[in-house]
């Protein structure tokens, strides 16, 4: 399994370990029922989840900010 750190994982989510994992998981499940990858995974991994990590390391995919105004 590749290494990532979390730091800079958590960098992405604004320090929320809530957000990483269900970003991750969302976006794993997308590539488990076929949507396409928006990064090249070195390696022979070809695990939804590590896909999902790798496209949130590199900006791919983004955690929407909540709307705080939303349910006023």
């Amino acid at each position: 399994m590749a290494y990532m750190a979390l730091e800079k994982l958590l960098d992405k989510t604004e320090g929320s370990v809530y957000k990483l994992v269900v970003l991750a998981s969302r976006r794993a499940l997308e590539l488990a029922e076929g949507q396409p990858k928006l990064v090249e995974v070195p390696g022979a991994s070809s695990k939804p989840s590590i896909i999902a990590l790798h496209e949130i390391m590199e900006n791919k995919l983004l955690a929407k900010a909540k709307d705080k105004d939303a349910k006023k």
